[in-house]
């Protein structure tokens, strides 16, 4: 009977998990734990596999710190033209070494864009702290004229609703009043009700207020 090997180079013996049920998990057959058993690139399991890996030689591929960081090769290409990775050592073959610590490196990043950041943001922000600086304080900046931001747009998005609401009850009544088949005169009704002060319906007013926020930010 042959001994099967999970990805992360452990013995069937070394999963100590109760269940007898098998499972498949991307073609590797284990023993079920009472919790499904995380097999992906985003589990703990596997990234703490890939960065121990690495550790064994100092460092690693582009393909295994994509796969431990839960992004595509293009993207960490994408992420060194913008000098938000620092760019890795090369092989004698000229392939990409990527130190340990650079998986903690894209998880900031993407957890950073993921609440609004942008990469040129992060780029200046990385640069002041890999020189040894502490731009706290600009991050707090930012992320406070992010939550400004926001919120404007909720509101915006508000009225809009409101506008919408109130138009189709207009709309309602209109098409009570012109019978079954009969024309109702709905888009003529727009005539001078949209809200001019409403960005999402005032397309100049919203690139004017997209300008203005690029100004407070450069700014600041």
């Amino acid at each position: 009977m042959s001994t099967q090997v999970s990805p992360f180079g452990l013995e069937p013996s070394d999963i100590s998990l109760s269940n007898t049920r098998r499972v498949d998990c991307e073609g590797v057959t284990a023993r079920e734990s009472p919790k499904t058993l995380d097999c992906g690139t985003d589990s703990n399991l596997y990234n703490d596999h890939m960065v121990n890996r690495a550790s064994k030689n100092g460092f690693m591929s582009a393909g295994e710190l994509a796969r431990a960081s839960g992004v595509s090769t293009d993207t960490l290409r994408h992420y060194e033209r913008k000098e938000v990775l620092p760019l890795p050592a090369r092989s004698r073959n000229r392939y990409r070494q990527y130190l340990p610590e650079a998986t903690d490196r894209v998880r900031m990043v993407r957890g950073a864009l993921a609440i609004g950041f942008t990469l040129d943001e992060l780029a200046s922000i990385l640069k002041i702290r890999d020189g040894g600086g502490a731009p706290c304080m600009r991050v707090r900046e930012l992320a406070a004229a992010k939550l400004e931001d926001l919120e404007l747009r909720i509101r915006e998005t508000t009225a809009l609703r409101d506008d919408l609401a109130a138009l189709l009850s207009d709309w309602d009544v209109r098409l009570a009043g012109a019978g079954r088949g009969g024309r109702a005169g709905l888009l003529e009704s727009l005539h001078g009700k949209h809200n001019l002060d409403n960005p999402y319906t005032n397309p100049a007013r919203r690139l004017k207020q997209k300008k203005q926020r690029k100004e407070i930010k450069s700014e600041g």
